[in-house]
């Protein structure tokens, strides 16, 4: 993995300039700002070394900079990120969370800072059967998604003369595709990206093409009018200065472009 190489002096910078301008702009009296986050999603937010780092985590930190607010990281699981905004346990929620119309009947998002998409992992040896745009199409091609995810929808809804198989995360699927119990594995980009340069997986393949178009953003309480549009603003400075795109450049370890 990539951050095993530049990780610890990348955070330990950032810390080190965040301590410095936490002393210039005296902090020290103002809010934190609680992030939930879940550090189990690289490179969007994972932990390394015990530290939490990734594309996320260098963005919460940004943005607590450009508020003037220490930031303060909140770690719980995905499913309490909704409960947690709602009883005002955090201020947002900055974790990889993407876009859903079920969630947009909850929370408020602010624009997203991410276009990812569902994509499709085989293994290098089944390039030829299954490495062509339409393979996941063939009649009883065995597919395996993560339940409750927008890949187990979208398979289902997609491929209906595919067998769909369910594996509790990555790395269960993985094990599958190594064992020959399933011939395609769809998950989210980030799993993708992961991937490339992960060296105890060199067996298998990611296609790096889209199957779906998906956004990711941050999000707020429905009622946080003044938090959301402040969050706005500092997306749009992060965009303008150019710090958006070299974080994401600086995690992600492959080129992915989005069409």
């Amino acid at each position: 993995m990539m951050c095993t190489f530049r990780t610890i002096f990348h955070t330990g910078a950032r810390w080190l300039a965040g301590f410095s301008l936490l002393l210039l702009t005296g902090w020290a009296g103002a809010e934190p700002l609680r992030v939930a986050v879940s550090p189990d999603y690289a490179p969007l937010m994972f932990r390394h070394e015990g530290q939490v780092v990734g594309i996320e985590a260098d963005n919460a930190r940004e943005v607590a900079a450009i508020l003037g607010r220490p930031l303060e990281m909140v770690e719980m699981p995905l499913a309490e990120f909704i409960p947690a905004l709602e009883s005002g346990r955090v201020d947002v929620v900055m974790s990889g969370f993407s876009i859903t119309p079920e969630r947009e009947e909850q929370v408020a998002f602010a624009e997203p800072f991410m276009q990812v998409g569902q994509m499709a992992i085989i293994k290098v040896s089944n390039a030829g059967r299954f490495g062509h745009p339409r393979a996941a199409y063939q009649p009883g091609v065995r597919i395996g998604v993560e339940p409750g995810t927008t890949g187990e929808r979208f398979a289902r809804g997609e491929f209906p003369a595919a067998v769909i198989l369910n594996y509790a995360d990555p790395a269960a699927a993985f094990s599958a595709l190594r064992a020959g119990q399933v011939d395609i594995y769809i998950h989210d980009a980030p799993t993708s990206w992961n991937l490339a340069n992960s060296r105890e997986n060199q067996d298998l393949l990611s296609l790096y093409r889209p199957l779906t178009t998906e956004y990711l953003a941050w999000a707020v309480r429905k009622d946080n009018v003044r938090l959301l549009a402040r969050l706005n603003s500092a997306l749009a400075q992060l965009r303008d200065n150019g710090r958006l795109l070299a974080i994401q450049n600086y995690w992600i370890p492959v080129t992915v472009q989005v069409r």
